[in-house]
């Protein structure tokens, strides 16, 4: 998210906390190669899902709204309704992180969604109703008020086909940020993990819930885990596969890092492995806070078990988006649009995003030699 007073006091924090945290990833990156191009998977086309994390969640939702045929699955934490921020800088920070300005509109907002579908800027509402929704919030969240995760859940209420396409889940002591459970064998210092209401320097809960693994479990219900195999003596967040990091430069737009990750579990070189795209937060890219957010939220461990690709796109920092938020109010738009299209099937970082998944999806030349 942006910055707001109730978070600001974190941010000093959490920028002298990076420089221990990132320090062994910048002292890599300088013997490193350079990061090759995004590989195309041949991962299948169907059972494709997004989830995000606050701006991340703001994203997720965008990108599931704007092309739902391509998804099947949308996981949403620590953010608020569709569309909220309307382009402007002024709601995002007074209407939806907090609600100085009272709490946004769902009638004003479907009329926005409703608007778009007549000029085709989004996916039908058919396509819309067919997905499976998981949205997660913690009651003690000072950045992004629980009110405007329920706001959330109602707006999915009225889209989906059923009730049974929607798990809401909230955690009483929870604030802003994903719940993890800690690996046994590891202990971060707590410039990584904060305690249950305080993120550290990551936004990474320490919370003892496996949310990534509920919310996929959710997502996929059919899905069952493959043979674990031998134990692995792989890094953390790279056990049963592989994390690779691509060059993110050839799907350049305003707002997007130079390099991206992504992990590809055992056998998925194969093809036929579904994707999830996982969005950070503000302050969570590598950039802020090194590999956490890619190793630890526990997404990787139930890919690597249920043969799933995660591809983990990364939002950089600048002037104009100083915190790497994704672009949830407008900012990565053309200057010249009285009304920011980010929302939109022409939005450029939906563009971008779309285009990453289509090259997974992709068969790679050598395969049809």
């Amino acid at each position: 998210m942006t910055s707001t007073p109730s978070s600001s006091l974190y941010s000093f924090a959490r920028a002298v906390a990076c420089l221990g945290l990132c320090t062994p990833l910048l002292a890599q990156a300088e013997t490193a190669s350079e990061p090759e191009d995004l590989p195309a998977l041949s991962a299948a086309s169907e059972q494709a899902s997004v989830v995000g994390v606050s701006s991340g969640g703001y994203m997720a939702t965008q990108l599931a709204v704007a092309w739902p045929e391509r998804f099947s699955g949308l996981g949403v934490l620590a953010a608020g309704p569709w569309s909220c921020a309307q382009g402007s800088l002024s709601l995002a920070l007074n209407q939806c992180m907090m609600t100085r300005r009272g709490a946004p509109s769902l009638d004003e907002l479907e009329s926005r969604h409703q608007r778009y579908l007549g000029l085709e800027q989004v996916g039908s509402a058919e396509a819309l109703s067919q997905l499976r929704a998981y949205l997660w919030h913690g009651e003690e969240d000072e950045v992004v008020e629980p009110l405007l995760g329920d706001l959330l859940a109602e707006q999915w209420q009225q889209w989906l086909d059923s009730p049974d396409q929607l798990r809401v889940a909230r955690s009483e002591n929870a604030g802003h940020g994903w719940p993890v459970r800690l690996p046994s064998e590891a202990a971060p210092g707590p410039q990584e993990w904060g305690d249950c209401r305080q993120g550290g320097g990551s936004f990474l809960l320490s919370c003892d819930e496996d949310i990534a693994g509920e919310m996929l479990d959710w997502l996929y219900p059919e899905r069952e885990a493959s043979d674990a195999g031998e134990p692995s003596s792989q890094p953390e967040g790279e056990q049963g596969g592989e994390l690779v990091a691509f060059d993110q430069s050839e799907f350049a737009v305003k707002g997007l890092a130079d390099t991206g990750y992504v992990f590809i579990p055992e056998g998925c070189e194969a093809g036929e492995c579904p994707v999830t795209l996982a969005l950070h937060g503000c302050q969570m890219n590598e950039e802020a806070i090194g590999d956490t957010f890619i190793r630890y939220t526990g997404l990787n461990a139930w890919a690597a078990a249920h043969q799933q690709i995660v591809l983990y796109p990364q939002a950089e920092s600048s002037m104009a988006n100083p915190q790497g938020c994704w672009d949830w109010w407008g900012f990565a738009e053309s200057t010249w649009q009285l009304s920011p299209q980010h929302d939109t099937r022409s939005g450029t970082q939906i563009g971008a995003l779309l285009a990453m998944l289509d090259r997974l999806q992709t068969a790679p030349e050598s395969a049809s030699e």
